[in-house]
């Protein structure tokens, strides 16, 4: 196997690790805020899968970034419906009728 590969699954590996870690320890009061930065993640990865997709070096690369695109896409925008959802959650019952009102 190439170094470069071993290189690069050795940081996927480790990045992962933490991630979870952090993510594992934030309170709950945080997740509405950790979403919303986790959105804004998801699209720069967007951008950045439009961008490998778009180089036409091979065909597998081709077919990885549309893969890659179409996954972070679901995922944003699931991220972005969740968000939502939680934040009408905590939205208080006054300003929510007093809203339909108007």
């Amino acid at each position: 196997m190439p170094a470069d590969f071993i290189s690069n699954l050795y940081v996927f590996i480790l990045a992962g690790f933490v991630g979870f870690e952090v993510i594992r320890r934030v309170s709950p009061l945080l997740h509405t805020p950790l979403m919303s930065l986790t959105n804004a993640l998801d699209a720069i990865v967007v951008v950045a899968a439009i961008i490998i997709a778009g180089r036409h070096e091979t065909r597998l690369t081709v077919i990885l970034g549309a893969i890659a695109v179409a996954a972070s896409f679901s995922n944003m925008v699931g991220g972005f419906v969740i968000t939502d959802r939680m934040l009408r959650m905590f939205k208080s019952r006054s300003s929510q009728t007093g809203s339909k009102q108007q």
